[in-house]
């Protein structure tokens, strides 16, 4: 899972007025038909894991018949094989530039890397690089080439209908994704990316592999956003005004912000796989949502939605492959504590929480929500103010600005550069590419202007530059090159 360190007006949430009617039912009793499919992330920044045989076994032991790694590794490959589960396998961002440059290399790495292992091992996808966009080495241009070359070693093999070539994509990859008949992919990466990276999965009956993690953006905001709206739970939905669908969950209205993006390009007939999502058990006291309940309601809820054949509003019986994130806590991921508390499993092979991973399990399963849900964060004290780049002067009228702090996590800070040009409604126009304010093309810089501009359409009032404890005021003029920042609307 990477941090989002680009800028977008991508808003990944939407945030709904509260009703006292027309609540829609989640029924306690179902009937299991057929749906989609859910697999794990097995990752292993950790020291304490136990050995890749024991972890197929435990796999095997819950019913998970998908796994997804983040690598190669001849250790997990080969406890895999023969276990009759399909695996999704990795080519790193740090070898898209050889994969894309060498034919010969690609060649080599598919042989060693799948052709050793298949068919006993049943590698059914290559994930190629992953949230490439957002990758701080400049690897972008690097991935379409990879992932054709990687495919041609697969045909090379008569492996190419068997086994799918993919990369994952970040939910910062979308220009709009509110509201999400309006999703749409960003222009600077649409014509040298996109496009020929969608006609490669549209001419290889491959697929768009999307991570979601509709977390980042209630822990960022929840002081705007429904946690019920986050975790599937009952709400008054909220209505797309430009399809006139209805929305009952985030995660529904994620993806189908992609969806709208793949039509707006005319690509409709391929298809998504969610390889990453999850809610962490833990984090830290100003991560906001973070606890073993919500974590368990979050999952737990959608794999009913996946198993029971529950498609998006807008692609109603869209059977989809979604991933969970992850199969364990990994005690060495950098980073806040939540990080390190996205598993299903703890290191010695018990559960975090319950949560039901089979259609079986699902029949027993009850969603059960505490009397109290999340609420709004309480304000902290203003860190002090920042040494912006261009410098600072004095403000003599008494006037007040709104900056994001640099020391902010990126994730929780794009987040919420996400609710200000979305439905905060704050004027991101001039950090939009070629605008005035676009450069210094940094998240601090353009979350700074964009939070500023909503503080000041809020008229400075009290709460209006919190953003999840990713921002403060500060009494100086900030100025970040050639931009200037508005005091009123």
């Amino acid at each position: 899972m990477l941090a989002s360190l680009t800028f977008s007006l991508s808003f990944i949430y939407s945030v709904y007025v509260m009703s006292l009617t027309n609540y829609p039912v989640l029924c306690t009793l179902f009937v299991v038909s057929d749906g989609g499919s859910i697999g794990v992330n097995y990752g292993r920044i950790a020291n304490n894991l136990p050995s890749a045989v024991k972890v197929v076994r435990l796999l095997k032991s819950q019913g998970l018949n998908r796994v997804k790694v983040y690598d190669t590794d001849p250790a997990v490959l080969r406890a895999l094989s023969g276990s009759g589960i399909k695996v999704t396998v990795d080519l790193p961002n740090q070898q898209l530039f050889a994969a894309a440059k060498a034919p010969s290399f690609a060649s080599s790495w598919v042989e060693r890397n799948v052709v050793a292992y298949y068919p006993h091992t049943q590698i059914e996808a290559i994930a190629v690089g992953n949230e490439v966009f957002v990758d701080t080495h400049n690897t972008t241009k690097f991935l379409v080439p990879a992932m054709k070359n990687i495919h041609q070693a697969l045909v090379k093999h008569n492996l190419d209908s068997d086994i799918k070539v993919s990369s994952p994509i970040a939910l910062s990859a979308l220009a709009n994704s509110y509201p999400s008949s309006s999703g749409s992919f960003r222009p600077d990466l649409i014509e040298p990316v996109f496009k020929p990276m969608l006609d490669f999965l549209h001419e290889t009956g491959s697929y768009l592999m999307v991570n979601v993690y509709p977390f980042f953006a209630y822990e960022s905001n929840a002081d705007v956003i429904s946690l019920d709206y986050a975790l599937f739970r009952e709400n008054p939905g909220v209505a797309d005004p430009g399809n006139g669908l209805r929305y009952y969950n985030l995660f529904d209205a994620q993806i189908d912000a992609v969806f709208s993006a793949l039509s707006a390009l005319k690509y409709d007939d391929v298809n998504i796989v969610v390889t990453e999502t999850g809610w962490p058990s833990k984090g830290d006291s100003n991560e906001v949502g973070a606890s073993v309940e919500n974590a368990a309601a979050y999952n737990g809820n959608l794999v009913r939605k996946i198993l029971t054949g529950g498609g998006t509003p807008l692609r109603p019986k869209a059977d989809l492959t979604v991933y969970l994130f992850a199969l364990f806590n990994e005690n060495q991921k950098p980073g806040p504590t939540s990080e390190r508390n996205f598993g299903l499993f703890n290191p010695d092979e018990t559960r975090v929480y319950n949560v039901p991973l089979t259609p079986e399990e699902l029949k027993d399963y009850h969603d059960r929500p505490s009397p109290v849900k999340g609420g709004s964060p309480k304000q902290t004290t203003p860190a002090p103010a920042p040494i912006v780049s261009g410098g600072v002067s004095k403000s003599t009228t008494g006037n007040t600005w709104c900056v994001a702090n640099p020391d902010a996590d990126k994730v929780k800070l794009q987040a919420a550069l996400d609710f200000a040009c979305g439905e905060g409604g704050a004027d991101c126009a001039p950090i939009q590419h070629g605008a005035t304010c676009y450069d210094p093309n940094t998240i601090v810089a353009h979350a700074s202007f964009a939070f500023n501009s909503y503080y000041q359409k809020q008229s400075r009032k009290g709460g209006s530059c919190y953003f999840g404890g990713t921002s403060y005021v500060v009494t100086q003029e900030p100025r970040y090159g050639n931009c200037v920042f508005p005091t009123g609307y």
